[in-house]
């Protein structure tokens, strides 16, 4: 009971805060905050080429990739006492990694051009 009355007390303050925003905040927008912006300086300033998405894209597979294999350290340190559920635990969830990792190659994550 105490959970649900937790739950409705922060959802009410965030509906609460977005109101209080639309009525306090500003009105007018200033035309300098409403041009683009990129790596600290102006979009397309001369000599500054943007960052390709093909960086951003690679590293956030890394990232990905590297999160979940962090969980088959914690695998590794039950699997004696779990036995048999624990090997077909971890290969239906390397099973996912590997499909994950298979469909970012065929979709060419990894060309580096």
């Amino acid at each position: 009971m105490e959970l649900i009355f937790v739950f409705l007390i922060f959802g009410l303050l965030g509906v609460v805060l977005v109101f209080m925003n639309a009525l306090l905040g500003p009105k007018k927008t200033n035309p300098a905050k409403e041009t683009p912006f990129e790596c600290g300086s102006p979009y397309l300033q001369d000599g500054i080429k943007p960052f390709p998405i093909k960086f951003a894209l690679v590293a956030f597979i890394f990232l990905l990739f590297d999160v979940e294999v962090v969980f088959f350290f914690p695998w590794a340190l039950i699997f004696r006492e779990m036995k048999g559920p624990a090997a077909v635990i971890m290969a239906s969830y390397g099973g996912v990694l590997v499909s994950g990792f298979i469909y970012a190659w065929k979709k060419g994550a990894f060309i580096w051009d």
